[in-house]
């Protein structure tokens, strides 16, 4: 059985995460092992914006998952450790995440992890595949009081 990291933010939840996953886990195979490494609240603030879900409950939503079969949260330090431990045969990297596949491939190669690094080039093309989208859209919209009364 072949273990597929992929790694995340997870914030707000929706279509483009589950497409990011379920096409990771098939990077594995029929009985690939899909485990998530949610980045931390540190990271997340320190990369991309402050999250607007803490790092446990995205940690809990991502558990649930129906192609998660294990969630992490991943390292203060070094994003390294938790590779370090899960071993995985595959890494997949989303179509919207940043890295630098060279010195990813180079530092995994230094530390002696063999483990393949997989680009899933695409989402499906949806008009709310992204969590700043999201934000985006609610930021434009007009609070009327009587929709809102419940929030």
């Amino acid at each position: 059985m072949k273990i597929v990291m992929a790694t995340g933010t997870f914030d707000i939840i929706h279509p483009g995460h589950l497409y990011y996953l379920e096409e990771a886990k098939k990077l594995g195979g029929e009985n690939a092992k899909l485990v998530v490494v949610v980045a931390r609240d540190t990271t997340v603030r320190a990369k991309k914006r402050i999250p607007i879900v803490d790092e446990q409950q995205r940690l809990e939503v991502v558990r649930v998952l129906k192609p998660v079969d294990e969630a992490y949260l991943g390292s203060t330090t070094d994003m390294f450790k938790v590779v370090e431990r899960i071993k995985p045969d595959i890494i997949a990297i989303g179509p919207d995440q940043n890295f630098d596949l060279n010195w990813l491939e180079e530092e995994l190669e230094a530390r002696n992890l063999d483990a393949r690094i997989m680009k899933i080039n695409e989402y499906k093309k949806l008009p709310l595949n992204s969590s700043c989208k999201i934000i985006k859209k609610i930021k434009k919209m007009e609070f009327d009081e009587e929709i809102f009364k419940n929030c």
